[in-house]
């Protein structure tokens, strides 16, 4: 992170407090966040930590409220997005797999390693996984599944990504690329159409080989 210097009265925001915290939650781990290195990092007084937060557990709350903001309102919302088929639907959410602006691998592997050892964090990943698996469930079930398939491939294209992420596997863009018509059609039941995925890969600046 670079940090601009500023004069000795200067505090910083809640979001560079915030954003400092993810930075050392994702190099380090949750417990190499607490407020003084934090301090540290950023080149301000401690004291200025709690014009923002009350203490470092709303430091840490607010951290995942961040996390659950980002990674499940970006999911949920591209399962509401326009498609036009239920292959477009998934390639829809695919984008979140692809996009880190729409959801952070790092970050979500991050909050699922603190949720090992922190029940309440345990409470809040089971939450977000209930969320996203119907959200995926509701998104199948409008373009005519039956409920009970609609779960079960929701699971599948969900615990799919969690392995990904779980497994940090090391799969170059082309490689994943040439495998999602492949994952959409098991996903689905139905294959995307070559407009679909020529759509899908301008979205992600990805010219085919």
């Amino acid at each position: 992170m670079n940090v601009v210097e500023k004069d000795s009265g200067w505090r910083g925001s809640p979001e560079l407090w915030l954003g400092a915290a993810q930075d050392i939650l994702l190099e380090s781990g949750i417990d190499a966040v607490k407020i003084l290195p934090l301090a540290q990092t950023l080149k301000l007084s401690r004291t200025s930590f709690y014009w923002f937060f009350h203490d470092r557990e709303a430091l840490l709350a607010a951290l995942l409220a961040r996390w659950r903001d980002k990674n499940t309102g970006n999911l949920v919302a591209r399962t509401e997005a326009y498609a036009e088929t239920v292959a477009e639907a998934m390639l829809n959410v695919i984008d979140c797999w692809l996009d880190p602006d729409l959801f952070d691998a790092r970050f979500e592997f991050a909050v699922r390693s603190w949720a090992l050892s922190a029940r309440e964090v345990q409470e809040e990943v089971r939450t977000a996984d209930h969320e996203r698996v119907a959200a995926l469930s509701a998104m199948l079930t409008r373009f005519g599944d039956d409920p009970a398939r609609a779960d079960v491939r929701a699971r599948a294209t969900y615990l799919t990504q969690i392995g990904y992420i779980s497994m940090q596997a090391d799969e170059d863009l082309s490689t994943r690329m040439a495998r999602i018509p492949a994952y959409v059609e098991i996903f689905t039941g139905r294959a995307p159409e070559p407009r679909e995925i020529a759509r899908f890969h301008a979205r992600h600046g990805f010219a085919s080989p």
